[in-house]
């Protein structure tokens, strides 16, 4: 019964490995389509949004199974438990991206390096999605509060991108507009690391039992 127990509990790593990969390339592809102005690129977004969706369904009938089929004891249980919630947030990870290529298409014939720091909020979201799962995977506590950690930096980014487009409407108040549309992809991106953040969280409830911080 334990073996059969273990090898779905490795099953549920690799699907979450999975999703969390999809939900890297969905925020690839959505700061790629801003930064290059390739509407393509962005029209690929909803189409991976939609197998997120499905994994998440595919992952939370996997984790009832080992719920009402196995006898998971107290790590076991905390392992499925935070699973279950972080499925929840890759899945909102990937409405985030697809709400970005949207907004790729009323800006997708201007660029300015205000999409560096966009495109470094990406970057390091990407890499927050990652390792949260990775250390979900390893059990591994300090990769976890690291990743809640760099939060901080996509923060900084998003002050740093919200201040240029200030100045560019105090410049030119005719690109109101573009700005706004600017500041709501950098937006969606903070929420991305926000979820990442709740990714980690869940990481050091399922190893410790304790659970700190609130669900973004």
């Amino acid at each position: 019964m334990r073996n059969r127990l273990d090898r779905q509990l490795s099953q549920l790593n690799r699907e979450l490995i999975t999703m969390g990969s999809m939900c890297e390339e969905v925020i690839s592809l959505a700061a790629s389509a801003l930064v290059n102005g390739d509407l393509s690129i962005a029209r690929r977004v909803a189409p991976l949004e939609r197998d997120i969706d499905q994994k998440e369904r595919d992952i939370e009938a996997l984790c009832l199974k080992l719920l009402l089929q196995q006898q998971p004891v107290a790590h076991d249980l905390r392992q499925i438990s935070a699973a279950l919630k972080m499925i929840t947030d890759m899945e909102r990870i990937g409405d985030q991206a697809a709400d970005i290529a949207e907004i790729i298409e009323f800006v997708s014939a201007r660029q300015s390096e205000q999409c560096r720091h966009i495109g470094g909020m990406a970057d390091a979201t990407m890499r927050m999605v990652t390792e949260s799962v990775d250390a979900y995977v390893k059990r591994d506590l300090e990769l976890a509060r690291k990743v809640i950690a760099d939060d901080d930096a996509v923060d900084d980014l998003f002050l740093k991108v919200k201040g240029e487009l200030i100045d560019i409407v105090a410049r030119n108040p005719e690109e109101g507009e573009y700005a706004l549309d600017l500041l709501m992809i950098a937006k969606y991106f903070e929420r991305i690391g926000d979820h990442a953040v709740n990714l980690a969280e869940w990481v050091v409830f399922s190893v410790t039992g304790a659970h700190v911080g609130g669900e973004a």
